[in-house]
């Protein structure tokens, strides 16, 4: 008896200490992803400090000014360039997944000629006809000017369509086959069956191709001409651009801004950061209903096929 009370003791003096590891472990992990969470967050805060009047390179905000704010609602152009912004955001994903969703589950299906259609998909992934073919076959189009161009060139992502692609070939097949047998057709199935039941990486690719609208300032850039036609994110770069010059242009650069300062009651830089939590802000709004799926569809379009 004594032995084997001596063999319990040494084991729960084992667990003891495997916990006591098990703890120390997890601490230097927590401690090392909060570090890793401060240096992701901390650039957002700095911007946003910022954004309300605390002067560049200063951590703890020094006052509360709401001036840069108000002045973007002053400056003619920038509600309308939000709007632009926005719209062409929601029109362009809603159509971007209708395409990419029809695509791949087209191509998720054997038929002959499939495999042609696949690579030539995966070749524009890596070879394309350079930046004049580009703008001459957009001004073919007659798009240059016009909302549309904001849309439809970047229609379909190949790698976005790819992990739809990969979901769907695992998906179940023996629901298809009952919709067939009741008289479905392949378009009843797609959008009474399928999309239903696939809104994990359906929100997830719909964020990844809002994201990259809403963020897109090359596309307008490249056909825009008409200043009352510029998205936000064209503004927000011309506007950064545009007091970078000033600054660069004038002897010093504290004498540049405390001239700006006296023209438009607010110092550039907190002008440039209010404009960039502008920007933010919708991007921010929408990803936590969205984030919840976001994983989740990731990582099933990414493991099966």
């Amino acid at each position: 008896m004594a032995e084997d009370n001596s063999v319990l003791d040494s084991l729960s003096d084992n667990r003891a200490a495997s916990r006591g590891g098990s703890r120390i472990a997890d601490g230097i992990i927590y401690l090392i992803l909060s570090l890793v969470a401060l240096a992701v967050l901390f650039p957002f805060y700095n911007v946003l400090i910022m954004s309300f009047g605390t002067p560049g390179g200063v951590i703890l905000p020094t006052k509360f000014d709401i001036s840069s704010y108000h002045l973007i609602f002053q400056l003619g152009g920038v509600v309308k360039s939000f709007f632009i912004s926005l719209l062409s955001t929601i029109a362009g994903t809603c159509l971007s997944m209708f395409i990419t969703t029809c695509a791949a589950y087209a191509l998720s299906k054997k038929y002959p000629g499939r495999n042609v259609l696949m690579g030539l998909i995966v070749f524009t992934m890596f070879f394309g006809g350079g930046l004049i073919p580009y703008y001459l076959l957009v001004k073919n189009l007659h798009l240059i000017n016009s909302y549309w161009v904001l849309v439809l060139p970047t229609l379909m992502n190949a790698f976005y369509m790819i992990i739809m692609l990969s979901f769907f070939r695992g998906y179940p097949i023996s629901l298809e086959e009952s919709a067939k047998i009741d008289g479905a057709s392949e378009f009843t199935i797609l959008t009474r069956i399928v999309v239903p039941t696939s809104t994990p990486v359906i929100a997830a690719l719909s964020l990844f191709y809002a994201v990259d609208k809403w963020n897109d300032w090359w596309s307008p850039l490249l056909f825009m001409t008409d200043v009352n036609k510029y998205p936000l994110q064209l503004l927000t770069r011309n506007l950064i651009v545009n007091f970078e010059a000033i600054l660069n242009q004038t002897a010093g650069a504290a004498g540049a801004a405390s001239v700006l300062m006296d023209k438009i009651g607010v110092l550039p830089d907190n002008l440039k950061m209010a404009v960039l939590i502008f920007n933010i802000i919708p991007i921010m709004l929408v990803y936590p209903f969205l984030q919840k799926y976001f994983s989740k569809g990731v990582m099933i379009g990414s493991v099966k096929g």
